[in-house]
């Protein structure tokens, strides 16, 4: 199974929460106990060695805060 890495600018997540829902393993969620410079909740991504590298996530972010790397 392919194997990835994603990382989010917190800072400038809107916690819209599409990449949420685009996500097929269901790592990423949406921090409710942290709130970033703009006041939102931002999404965060659980369990990171669950990552396929899809860039699902990173196709639904409509700010391209998402960045997602391959191994």
């Amino acid at each position: 199974m392919a194997k990835g890495k994603v990382f989010f600018n917190q800072e400038r997540c809107k916690g819209c929460g599409l990449c949420v829902t685009g996500c097929p393993v269901k790592i990423v969620f949406i921090d409710n106990n942290s709130i970033n410079i703009k006041g939102y909740n931002p999404a965060t991504v659980t369990e990171l060695d669950k990552c396929i590298g899809c860039g699902n996530c990173a196709i639904m972010c409509p700010d391209y805060v998402i960045t997602v790397e391959r191994d």
